[in-house]
C-alpha cells in the first residue's frame, strides 16, 4: 500500500495549543506498538519516524509484535549522528529532514547535504533529500545531488486557515502549483507529506490530490482509530480513476 504512517506528532496548531502535549500524552509505548499492529493489519508496511523512537520500534520487533519497517528522518542536533542512530537502529531508508534540508539550503550548505547522503549511501540503503519550501529540492538537483527518493510537502490552499493574513504553523506547501509542475520532471520517486496540512483537509480530498498530482506515496500522521478509514480512503482512491500525468516511480 502507498501509505506510510507517522504515529507521534507534535502539532502546534492555531488556537490550540494543548495538541502537542495531548498527542504525547496519548501515544504510551503500549498504544505505539498496537497503532503499529493495527497498521500492519490494514496492509501498511512502512512507518516514519525519528531515531528517538529507534528503540520503541525495535522492541516491537523483538516481542514479535509485528515486523513493520521505518524511514527515518534523522532528526536531531546532528544529521550525521541522526543518520548513524538510524541505521545502527535497522533502518529500512534514511532521508535529510526537511527542517534540517532547508535551513541547510538556506545557508548554501550543500556540501553537508552531500556528506549526509553519502553517510546513509555508503551503508546501502536508501538516501533521500526533504523539503518543505521547493528551493530546498531545485537547489539540491542544480548543485548535483542524486537521493534516491524525495520528500516535499503537498496539498492544497482550500481550507480556511490557508487564508489567514499571518502563517500560525497552519501552511506547509506554499506553492503547490509549482511544487507539481517540478516535482513532474523529476525520476526519482517521491513521498508527499503534510498532504492533510496537519488536519486541516480531508483525507479523502487531501491523499487524492496528491496522487493525482505526482507523488508516488504519501506520508500520513494519523491516530489508531483513524488507521482503518485511512487505509480505506487510499485503497478507493487507488482503485479509482484517477486524473494523474506523471508516470508512477517506486
Amino acid at each position: 500500500m502507498q501509505l506510510l504512517i507517522k504515529v507521534r506528532k507534535t502539532i502546534s496548531r492555531l488556537d490550540l495549543i494543548y495538541a502537542s502535549n495531548l498527542v504525547q500524552a496519548y501515544h504510551t509505548r503500549s498504544k505505539i506498538w498496537e497503532t503499529l499492529h493495527i497498521a500492519e493489519q490494514c496492509g501498511v508496511n512502512t512507518l516514519l519516524t525519528n531515531p528517538k523512537l529507534c528503540d520503541v520500534i525495535n522492541e516491537y520487533w523483538k516481542k514479535g509484535y509485528g515486523k513493520i519497517q521505518f524511514i527515518s528522518e534523522c532528526g536531531g542536533s546532528d544529521i550525521l549522528t541522526g543518520i548513524k542512530i538510524s541505521i545502527d537502529n535497522g533502518a529500512t531508508a534514511c532521508y535529510i529532514h526537511g527542517g534540517i534540508a532547508d535551513g541547510l539550503a538556506e545557508k548554501g550548505n550543500w556540501d553537508m547535504m552531500a556528506k549526509a547522503l553519502k553517510s546513509i549511501k555508503t551503508n546501502r540503503i536508501p538516501a533521500g533529500i526533504g523539503g518543505h519550501n521547493l528551493e530546498t529540492i531545485k537547489g539540491s538537483v542544480e548543485h548535483g545531488l542524486e537521493p534516491d527518493f524525495w520528500m516535499k510537502t503537498l496539498h492544497h490552499h482550500k481550507y480556511w486557515s490557508a487564508g489567514h493574513p499571518i502563517w500560525h504553523d497552519n501552511m506547509y506547501c506554499f506553492n503547490p502549483e509549482e511544487t507539481i509542475a517540478y516535482m513532474k520532471t523529476l525520476k526519482e520517486p517521491w513521498i508527499a507529506f503534510k498532504t492533510l496540512a496537519a488536519g486541516a483537509i480531508h483525507p479523502k480530498d487531501g491523499f487524492r490530490y496528491a496522487f493525482e498530482n505526482g507523488a508516488d506515496f504519501i506520508c500520513a500522521g494519523m491516530y489508531d482509530f483513524q488507521m482503518v478509514k485511512d487505509a480505506n480512503y487510499v485503497l478507493d482512491i487507488l482503485n479509482s480513476d484517477l486524473k494523474r500525468e506523471r508516470q508512477w516511480r517506486a
